[in-house]
C-alpha cells in the first residue's frame, strides 16, 4: 500500500484520470436533469453513487497496471509474504484513493444538485465508506483475476458491476433516505447495516479466494 501510495503522490496519474472522471460524470448528469435550477427528488443520491462507482472502476482497472508493465508481478508474488498481504495492501491503497476522490466530488454534487449534505454527515460518511470498501473488496479481486487478461478493461466491468448490485441499491436507498425532505433516519440506518454486512462477506470471500486466484 505505501509503494502504491508513493507513486502515486509522485506522479498523481491515477488520481487526476479518476476525479477528473468523476467530475465528468456529475457534469453529464446535471446538464440532463436539471431545469431551471430545479432537481429531482433522489436524484442527487443516485449521482453520488454513480459517480463514485464508475470513477472507482477506473481506479481498479489500473490497480495491478504497474506490476504487469514492469513484469515485476511475479515477483510480487513471489516475494516472502502471504498473499493476503498484498491483497489487503492493493485493497487499501485502492481505498485511500477512492475516500480521497470522493471528498471532493461529494460536495460537487451537493453543490450543483442542492443535496443537503449537512443534515445527517455521519450517516452519509458511513454509508459512503462502508458503500466504497464493498465495491473496492470485490473489485481489487477482480482486477487481480484479469490482470493477465487481454480485454481486462472491458471485462472488469461486465463481471463486477452485477456483484455489485447489492452494495449500489443499498446505498443509494440509504442516501435517498437522508436527503428525503422528511429524512429517515432509521431507514439510512438499516441501509447502513446491509452495506456493513456485505462488506463482511465480500472481503472474507474475496481474503479467502485471493491465494488460489493468483496461483492460477
Amino acid at each position: 500500500a505505501r509503494k502504491d501510495l508513493l507513486v502515486e503522490a509522485r506522479n498523481r496519474e491515477l488520481a487526476a484520470t479518476t476525479l477528473f472522471f468523476g467530475v465528468a460524470c456529475i457534469l453529464v448528469f446535471s446538464f440532463a436533469f436539471i431545469r431551471e435550477n430545479e432537481v429531482a427528488e433522489g436524484l442527487s443520491a443516485g449521482v453520488i453513487w454513480v459517480s463514485v462507482i464508475f470513477s472507482g472502476t477506473v481506479a481498479l482497472g489500473r490497480a495491478f497496471e504497474r506490476e504487469r508493465q514492469g513484469e515485476t508481478l511475479r515477483a510480487l508474488l513471489l516475494s516472502p509474504v502471504e498473499r493476503v498481504a498484498i491483497y489487503l495492501g492493493k485493497l487499501g491503497a485502492l481505498l485511500i484513493l477512492m475516500i480521497g476522490v470522493e471528498l471532493l466530488l461529494v460536495p460537487i454534487v451537493g453543490l450543483l444538485f442542492h443535496a443537503p449534505l449537512a443534515r445527517h454527515p455521519a450517516l452519509l460518511v458511513a454509508l459512503l465508506v462502508a458503500g466504497t470498501v464493498g465495491f473496492a473488496a470485490v473489485g481489487t479481486l477482480f482486477a487481480a483475476m484479469l490482470v493477465r487478461a487481454r480485454s481486462r478493461d472491458v471485462l472488469l466491468p461486465i463481471v463486477l458491476y452485477p456483484m455489485v448490485v447489492p452494495v449500489v441499491i443499498a446505498g443509494v436507498l440509504g442516501t435517498s433516505a437522508l436527503f428525503a425532505p422528511e429524512p429517515d433516519p432509521e431507514r439510512a440506518q438499516l441501509f447502513l447495516s446491509m452495506l456493513v454486512f456485505f462488506d463482511a462477506v465480500f472481503v472474507t470471500l474475496a481474503l479467502w479466494t485471493f491465494g488460489p486466484v493468483m496461483s492460477e
